[in-house]
């Protein structure tokens, strides 16, 4: 039994290490399609699933090209569960200036490492807002839009300042992304 436990792990271990040359690599082949989200930790890469989402991936490029990611903060942050930004004011109310989004729901799972839209009740309401999960989270599956997946970086986001479970993780004093830009774009 130990030695079954010592290969699975093993070969998980293996995996895990061909993936990320893997995603590194999707990120250089694919610059129009990957952002970096650089906070006071250190950076994030995000690659945008345009063949998931594609009306989504493209608001979240014409913004972060507007530079309207910059200084915004990480509002909403629930230990085991996601940090959510993208909201100008802070509240989890605001959006930007651009037209709200029909959802474009997938079969596509949420869990550690992937980015959601955010969006009130109505389905079809996401706007500027997203999150990063911290981990699996089955019950958002078919209920929100999968914008893309975090394929470097996950350690910075897990130290995102979380926030008040009793407030619904509402962040005092809250994390802010220093810069957002296209991979393509990057100076």
């Amino acid at each position: 039994m130990q030695r079954l436990t010592i290969a699975l792990a093993l070969g998980a271990a293996l995996a895990a290490a061909a993936v990320a040359p893997a995603m590194a690599q999707a990120a250089k082949a694919d610059p129009q399609n990957t952002i970096y989200l650089d906070t006071k930790d250190g950076r994030v890469t995000i690659h945008l699933r345009p063949d998931l989402a594609p009306k989504h991936a493209e608001q979240i490029k014409t913004l972060t090209k507007r530079g309207f990611y910059d200084g915004v903060g990480f509002h909403r942050v629930i230990e085991g569960f996601m940090a959510q930004t993208g909201d100008p004011t802070g509240t989890g109310t605001g959006k930007s200036d651009l037209p709200n989004l029909p959802a474009e729901f997938s079969r596509e799972p949420f869990k550690r490492g992937t980015v959601g839209m955010a969006r009130a009740s109505d389905p079809n309401s996401a706007n500027s807002q997203f999150f990063i999960m911290f981990a699996e989270g089955s019950f958002l599956n078919g209920q929100y839009t999968v914008i893309g997946e975090v394929t470097s970086g996950m350690e910075v986001v897990d130290k995102i300042k979380k926030g008040d479970k009793a407030a619904n993780g509402m962040v005092k004093n809250p994390d802010k992304i220093v810069k957002m830009q296209l991979a393509a774009d990057a100076k």
